[in-house]
Protein backbone atom coordinates (compact mmCIF):
# COMPACT_ATOMS: atom_id res chain seq x y z
CA UNK A 1 0.00 0.00 0.00
CA UNK A 2 1.35 2.97 -1.18
CA UNK A 3 1.21 6.91 0.03
CA UNK A 4 1.52 8.45 2.95
CA UNK A 5 -0.40 9.15 6.13
CA UNK A 6 -3.88 10.86 5.44
CA UNK A 7 -2.56 10.35 1.73
CA UNK A 8 -6.84 10.45 0.22
CA UNK A 9 -6.99 6.47 -1.56
CA UNK A 10 -8.16 7.17 -4.78
CA UNK A 11 -10.01 4.52 -6.34
CA UNK A 12 -10.49 4.17 -9.95
CA UNK A 13 -13.71 4.45 -11.77
CA UNK A 14 -13.18 2.15 -14.19
CA UNK A 15 -12.98 -1.59 -13.02
CA UNK A 16 -13.56 -0.54 -9.21
CA UNK A 17 -12.68 -2.93 -5.92
CA UNK A 18 -16.38 -1.70 -4.74
CA UNK A 19 -19.11 0.33 -5.77
CA UNK A 20 -19.24 4.31 -6.33
CA UNK A 21 -21.52 6.88 -4.63
CA UNK A 22 -23.18 8.92 -7.08
CA UNK A 23 -25.74 11.60 -6.95
CA UNK A 24 -27.69 13.65 -9.72
CA UNK A 25 -30.40 16.41 -9.38
CA UNK A 26 -33.87 16.52 -11.26
CA UNK A 27 -33.84 20.42 -11.43
CA UNK A 28 -36.81 21.63 -12.84
CA UNK A 29 -37.10 25.34 -14.09
CA UNK A 30 -40.31 26.91 -15.92
CA UNK A 31 -41.35 23.75 -17.77
CA UNK A 32 -37.87 22.81 -18.73
CA UNK A 33 -35.17 20.27 -16.88
CA UNK A 34 -31.26 20.85 -16.93
CA UNK A 35 -29.16 18.22 -18.75
CA UNK A 36 -25.73 18.02 -19.31
CA UNK A 37 -24.04 16.48 -22.27
CA UNK A 38 -21.08 14.12 -20.86
CA UNK A 39 -17.45 15.06 -21.07
CA UNK A 40 -16.11 11.81 -20.24
CA UNK A 41 -16.61 7.75 -19.68
CA UNK A 42 -19.23 6.14 -19.38
CA UNK A 43 -21.29 7.45 -21.63
CA UNK A 44 -19.54 9.54 -22.92
CA UNK A 45 -21.59 12.10 -25.28
CA UNK A 46 -24.92 11.12 -23.85
CA UNK A 47 -27.33 13.72 -21.96
CA UNK A 48 -27.72 12.84 -18.71
CA UNK A 49 -28.64 14.51 -15.15
CA UNK A 50 -25.87 16.67 -13.72
CA UNK A 51 -24.16 14.99 -10.36
CA UNK A 52 -20.73 13.00 -9.80
CA UNK A 53 -19.32 11.23 -6.92
CA UNK A 54 -20.33 11.72 -3.20
CA UNK A 55 -16.32 12.70 -1.52
CA UNK A 56 -15.55 11.26 2.04
CA UNK A 57 -16.86 13.06 4.62
CA UNK A 58 -19.88 14.36 2.59
CA UNK A 59 -23.08 14.18 2.74
CA UNK A 60 -25.38 12.80 -0.56
CA UNK A 61 -27.30 15.76 -0.25
CA UNK A 62 -23.93 18.02 0.09
CA UNK A 63 -22.60 16.11 -2.65
CA UNK A 64 -25.45 16.91 -4.97
CA UNK A 65 -25.80 20.80 -4.49
CA UNK A 66 -21.06 20.61 -4.91
CA UNK A 67 -21.80 19.03 -7.90
CA UNK A 68 -24.00 21.73 -9.25
CA UNK A 69 -22.13 24.29 -8.67
CA UNK A 70 -18.77 22.12 -10.38
CA UNK A 71 -20.93 21.39 -13.27
CA UNK A 72 -23.30 23.48 -14.04
CA UNK A 73 -22.16 26.47 -12.14
CA UNK A 74 -25.77 27.03 -10.38
CA UNK A 75 -27.04 26.85 -6.59
CA UNK A 76 -30.33 24.25 -5.93
CA UNK A 77 -32.80 23.57 -3.24
CA UNK A 78 -33.38 20.04 -2.66
CA UNK A 79 -36.97 19.14 -2.88
CA UNK A 80 -36.97 15.52 -1.71
CA UNK A 81 -34.80 12.08 -3.28
CA UNK A 82 -37.04 11.38 -6.49
CA UNK A 83 -35.25 7.59 -6.67
CA UNK A 84 -32.38 5.30 -5.86
CA UNK A 85 -30.90 2.80 -8.63
CA UNK A 86 -28.17 0.67 -9.32
CA UNK A 87 -25.86 1.05 -12.62
CA UNK A 88 -24.07 -1.56 -13.38
CA UNK A 89 -21.83 -2.17 -16.61
CA UNK A 90 -19.63 -5.22 -17.84
CA UNK A 91 -17.28 -5.44 -20.30
CA UNK A 92 -16.91 -8.52 -22.86
CA UNK A 93 -15.53 -10.70 -20.61
CA UNK A 94 -18.17 -10.29 -17.95
CA UNK A 95 -16.06 -8.41 -15.62
CA UNK A 96 -17.38 -5.41 -14.10
CA UNK A 97 -16.49 -1.98 -15.40
CA UNK A 98 -18.56 0.35 -13.72
CA UNK A 99 -20.69 0.10 -10.58
CA UNK A 100 -22.34 3.15 -9.33
CA UNK A 101 -25.37 3.11 -6.76
CA UNK A 102 -27.12 6.64 -7.43
CA UNK A 103 -29.43 8.75 -5.30
CA UNK A 104 -31.13 11.16 -7.54
CA UNK A 105 -32.76 13.90 -5.81
CA UNK A 106 -35.43 16.61 -6.72
CA UNK A 107 -34.53 19.85 -7.06
CA UNK A 108 -35.43 23.62 -8.04
CA UNK A 109 -33.53 26.25 -9.53
CA UNK A 110 -32.50 29.28 -7.61
CA UNK A 111 -31.96 30.64 -11.37
CA UNK A 112 -32.09 29.23 -14.81
CA UNK A 113 -28.21 30.96 -15.35
CA UNK A 114 -26.20 28.05 -16.08
CA UNK A 115 -22.66 27.26 -17.32
CA UNK A 116 -20.80 24.37 -18.17
CA UNK A 117 -17.56 23.30 -16.26
CA UNK A 118 -16.17 20.02 -14.72
CA UNK A 119 -16.73 17.06 -17.06
CA UNK A 120 -20.04 18.25 -18.37
CA UNK A 121 -19.34 19.14 -22.12
CA UNK A 122 -22.41 21.01 -22.49
CA UNK A 123 -25.16 21.93 -19.94
CA UNK A 124 -28.87 23.09 -21.18
CA UNK A 125 -31.94 23.41 -20.46
CA UNK A 126 -34.69 21.44 -22.38
CA UNK A 127 -38.19 21.53 -22.62
CA UNK A 128 -39.50 18.04 -20.74
CA UNK A 129 -41.01 17.23 -23.83
CA UNK A 130 -38.39 17.18 -25.81
CA UNK A 131 -35.79 15.33 -24.12
CA UNK A 132 -36.67 12.07 -25.76
CA UNK A 133 -35.96 13.18 -28.46
CA UNK A 134 -32.14 13.79 -27.25
CA UNK A 135 -29.02 10.73 -26.99
CA UNK A 136 -29.77 10.16 -23.21
CA UNK A 137 -28.46 7.64 -20.65
CA UNK A 138 -30.56 4.35 -19.72
CA UNK A 139 -32.92 4.94 -16.91
CA UNK A 140 -33.13 9.34 -17.44
CA UNK A 141 -36.71 8.94 -18.83
CA UNK A 142 -37.52 6.71 -16.14
CA UNK A 143 -36.22 8.99 -13.13
CA UNK A 144 -37.75 11.87 -14.91
CA UNK A 145 -41.18 10.46 -14.49
CA UNK A 146 -40.67 9.62 -11.47
CA UNK A 147 -39.72 13.08 -10.70
CA UNK A 148 -42.16 14.61 -12.45
CA UNK A 149 -44.88 12.97 -10.55
CA UNK A 150 -43.23 13.65 -6.88
CA UNK A 151 -43.01 17.13 -7.95
CA UNK A 152 -46.73 17.01 -8.48
CA UNK A 153 -47.60 15.76 -5.08
CA UNK A 154 -44.97 18.45 -3.54
CA UNK A 155 -47.07 20.86 -5.59
CA UNK A 156 -50.08 19.74 -4.32
CA UNK A 157 -49.43 19.46 -0.64
CA UNK A 158 -48.17 23.07 -1.08
CA UNK A 159 -52.00 24.12 -2.32
CA UNK A 160 -53.33 21.67 0.30
CA UNK A 161 -51.45 23.25 2.92
CA UNK A 162 -53.50 25.91 5.48
CA UNK A 163 -52.16 28.62 4.21
CA UNK A 164 -51.28 27.62 1.15
CA UNK A 165 -52.49 29.18 -2.28
CA UNK A 166 -55.39 27.07 -2.57
CA UNK A 167 -56.80 28.13 1.32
Amino acid sequence: MGGHVGAPHLMSREYPAYPRVGVGAVVFHQGRVLLVRRGGSPSMGKWTLPGGLVELGETAAEAVCRELREECAIDIDLVDVAGVFDRVVRDADGRIRYHYVLIDYLATAVSDAICAGDDAAEAQWVDIDHVAQLDVTDGLMPMLARALALAERHAQRRTDAPGGPGS
